[in-house]
């Protein structure tokens, strides 16, 4: 058997909401086998599940909500989560947002890994995908396929010098994840980051925490952390837009141009459609080599 995995002890940071730009203080704590991630407004008492169904907003980030509490800019943090293979937390936040930190999942991967990782007695289970499902909107593509174990492809095409063409295919395991994904960080052009911040958006966003780009370059002066930073932080965000199905993946994704949004609605029409996929125990004996050397890398 594959087990679960939780935090092994709670452990809190302190960041910068991107867009409010308040302080916000983040807590991670254990949870109990089979309750999945569930975030909690500590602040107003509600407790929001990271689920597909949750998802309030998907415009410049992705919001998950009930009623009318919302958490936004979840998806680097439940990006680390997935990639380290915790299939169990509780995220206490302070406000609206999820500290935006550096911009990557890189510290949320280090505050993980400093709570410490424990295996738990219910098995992991999985969803496996039993036929392709797909979403498109003119030259915006993305979808999902059966495969014997988890990989994102995503090509980026942008009207810009260094976005233009720039396709990564990454086959995932917990190294993977850390080592090629985590450090990429967001991104936005120059432009755009004045529009927003005149309209009350992006108000702790800075070279700190974005790769800025104008024209022609990237105005950060340490530059770019991969030569292809921004496509993997498209991966990154992929792939906690993806855990809001509930479950790893075992299956490939195909993106092209796309966000949020479409991410979004993948995963919700993946759901509606019980034929697509099959939940499943992780039984090492009966996986493919693989999904096994994949599951061994993430428990090592």
């Amino acid at each position: 058997m594959i087990a679960q995995r939780t935090l092994d002890h709670s452990i809190r940071c302190s960041g910068i909401g991107l867009h409010s730009g308040r302080k916000i203080q983040l807590v991670l704590h254990p949870a109990p086998e089979n309750s999945g991630i569930t975030f909690v407004r500590s602040d107003l008492g509600v407790e929001i599940p990271a689920r597909a169904d949750c998802v309030t907003d998907t415009r410049l980030c992705t919001t998950i909500g009930q009623g009318k509490a919302n958490i936004s800019t979840v998806e680097h943090l439940l990006s680390a989560l997935a990639g380290l293979g915790v299939d169990n937390a509780r995220i206490e936040v302070s406000g609206p947002e999820v500290p935006i930190m550096d911009g990557s999942s890189a510290p949320f991967v280090f505050l993980i890994q400093c709570a410490g990782i424990r295996e738990q007695s219910q098995a992991k289970k999985v969803m496996r995908i039993l036929k392709r499902v797909e979403v498109q909107n003119g030259d915006k593509r993305c979808a999902l396929y059966p495969a014997s174990g988890f990989s994102v492809s995503y090509l980026l095409d942008y009207d810009h010098p260094l976005l233009r063409k720039r396709k990564v295919k990454i086959d995932f395991s917990r190294q993977a994840y850390t080592r090629e994904i985590s450090r990429a960080r967001t991104f936005g052009f120059l432009h755009e980051v004045e529009a927003l911040q005149k309209a009350g958006l992006a108000l702790g966003g800075s070279l700190e925490n974005a790769i800025v780009l104008d024209t022609h370059r990237v105005v950060n002066e340490g530059g770019l952390r991969y030569e292809d930073e921004c496509v993997r932080h498209k991966i990154l965000d992929t792939l906690g837009d993806l855990s809001l199905s509930g479950y790893p993946i075992v299956g490939a994704f195909e993106g092209e141009l796309t966000g949020h949004d479409m991410n979004h609605q993948l995963v919700m029409t993946l759901l509606a459609d019980p034929s697509s996929y099959r939940i499943e125990e992780l039984q090492a004996e009966k996986e493919s080599s693989a999904v096994i050397a994949a599951q061994r890398a993430q428990t090592a």
